[in-house]
């Protein structure tokens, strides 16, 4: 875990990468820079690494272990942010954890996701490239239809699985997503 703590914090975030475990962060470097940015607005994160990237329920295990850790550091309102499989991992983790107010999921996988419409009261926030080879937009199109309640689309032209191409607009998304849902 990599843990970034703003003192006093009420809200926080919880990063995760895809099926190639680690510490992967899709976007340029999108969870490091959030994390940091995310600190001058109050709000702590916690980047978590799966004990076993390629197996869906322990991962979202380790998830909301993530989750009982920000609580137990006096958190009270959680954001789960997913890349790839990650995406998959949040919305069924979101869909359990009831400190989760939101669940932001980054070229997703739609395998995995049948949670999907368990999440409200908790929004969702589905971000995919169009130019995506590894999984098409259609499993984000897939997964906002199942969705009910808060949600929001955003199809960026010309991006690909890991977002590269456009990581200035997913910074900016993502942080705006947050913020707004965790200052509620």
């Amino acid at each position: 875990m990599l843990f970034y703590e703003a003192s006093g914090a009420k809200a926080g975030v919880v990063w995760v990468g895809g099926v190639g475990g680690g510490f992967d962060t899709p976007a340029r470097e999108l969870y490091p820079r959030l994390g940091e940015e995310l600190l001058h607005h109050g709000l702590s994160s916690l980047r978590v690494k799966y004990r076993n990237p390629t197996d869906l329920s322990q991962a979202v295990h380790d998830v909301l272990a993530g989750v009982d850790f920000l609580v137990e550091h006096g958190l009270e309102r959680v954001a789960l942010v997913g890349h790839s499989f990650g995406g998959a991992v949040m919305i069924d983790a979101g869909a359990q954890s009831p400190w989760v107010t939101t669940v932001v999921a980054l070229a997703p996988q739609s395998y995995g996701t049948e949670a999907v419409s368990e999440l409200p009261p908790r929004s969702l926030l589905l971000v995919h490239g169009l130019s995506d080879a590894v999984l098409p937009p259609s499993c984000s199109l897939t997964i906002y239809e199942r969705a009910r309640g808060k949600k929001d689309l955003e199809l960026i032209p010309g991006a690909g699985h890991v977002l590269n191409e456009d990581a200035q607009r997913v910074f900016t998304r993502v942080r705006d997503w947050l913020l707004h849902e965790l200052r509620g």
